[in-house]
């Protein structure tokens, strides 16, 4: 399947002057000859995501969503900042070709990268393929995210990208506000959990480019073989604690197969499958990171639920305000109180009051 075949056309409200860009873009991409066209990413809940096609050409344009935006929300600068810092490192990301912070060009900043040709994976059961094969997928998975959190930060210009202290506790305030500004109704267990988690933050503290949406979707594959070509989305990445990330990344295995926006792998036969355990696949990561084993894995997992459930409420407010970037989003936001529900199921399994 072709970049084109993931694409629409252009919807309703995120409509902007074509040729204005296209005139913008001309001397960054010296190589476009014959008419142009953009169409719109069918996925994608946030920054709304557009292809431009000229001639045998393809690129790809992130830009933040129009309406009335928070303020630490929908940051494309900071998704194009640590995509060009990873050039050249062990982290396959795609080439940056320009960011544009003039919002008068389309109406909201953008950047504009290259179009990557490979497969994008939804089904995480990943059928057509053989039990070797899926077990592959998931280690060059893990692997990729091993190597992203080893990457010196400050070697590669991140020195300022985020606090290397304090990542937990500041996530944890920042989401419960985000939260709360978009609250649109009440969730019991997302009202427990937020101040469960303020008071039961694990000690000690690490420092990595963590990238906030890690999973199979936000990746391109080699057409044919357990590679990954690039890594995307990079909107939620900061320097912070990488253990979230992980626990993020294994959120599949907590979660029913029908469950939007993640998938799930529990109660699978990992064994017929080839794909592995939770607890294989947390050790295949940590094998390729340097560490020795995972402590406070529930509140990780509590914390990555959370903070899916502050994602999808921001969504559904945005539909209510019809500013959402993807068709869907009014349905997915409804499932804020279901990941918090989640969340508050972790907290038990943790232990602590």
């Amino acid at each position: 399947m072709s970049l084109a075949d993931e694409t629409t056309p252009i919807r309703s409200g995120h409509e902007f002057e074509v040729a204005r860009l296209l005139d913008y873009l001309a001397p960054h991409i010296p190589q476009q000859q014959g008419a142009a066209s953009v169409t719109q990413f069918r996925g994608g809940q946030s920054n709304p995501t557009f292809l431009i096609q000229s001639d045998d050409r393809v690129w790809v344009l992130r830009k933040k969503p129009p309406g009335v935006l928070l303020p630490s929300a929908h940051q494309v600068e900071r998704e194009y900042q640590v995509m060009k810092a990873l050039a050249g490192t062990d982290v396959p990301v795609p080439r940056m070709i320009v960011l544009c912070e003039d919002a008068s060009v389309i109406g909201t900043p953008f950047y504009v990268m290259e179009g990557i040709e490979g497969r994008v994976i939804r089904d995480l059961t990943l059928p057509g393929l053989s039990p070797g094969q899926r077990r592959a997928v998931y280690d060059v998975q893990a692997e990729t995210l091993a190597r992203l959190h080893t990457v010196d930060w400050r070697a590669v210009g991140l020195e300022g990208f985020g606090k290397p202290t304090g990542y937990v506790s500041r996530q944890v305030a920042r989401w419960t506000k985000q939260y709360e500004v978009t609250r649109t109704h009440e969730i019991a267990s997302m009202d427990k959990v937020m101040p469960w988690l303020a008071r039961n933050i694990p000690e000690g503290d690490e420092a990595a480019i963590a990238h906030g949406d890690f999973r199979l979707e936000n990746m391109i594959l080699h057409p044919t073989e357990p590679k990954v070509l690039a890594v995307l989305d990079w909107e939620l990445a900061t320097i912070g604690h990488p253990l979230p990330d992980l626990a993020y990344n294994c959120l599949p295995y907590r979660v029913d197969p029908d469950f939007p926006g993640i998938g799930g792998l529990r109660d699978l036969d990992y064994v017929a499958t080839g794909i592995p355990s939770e607890a294989d696949y947390v050790a295949t990561y940590c094998a390729a990171a340097g560490r020795k084993g995972i402590d406070h894995w529930h509140y990780y997992l509590a914390f990555s639920l959370f903070r899916t459930a502050a994602i999808l409420q921001g969504v559904y407010s945005r539909a209510l305000q019809g500013t959402a970037s993807n068709a869907n989003a009014l349905e997915v936001g409804k499932l804020a109180a279901q990941a918090a529900d989640m969340a508050w199921e972790q907290t038990r399994l943790d232990g602590r009051n």
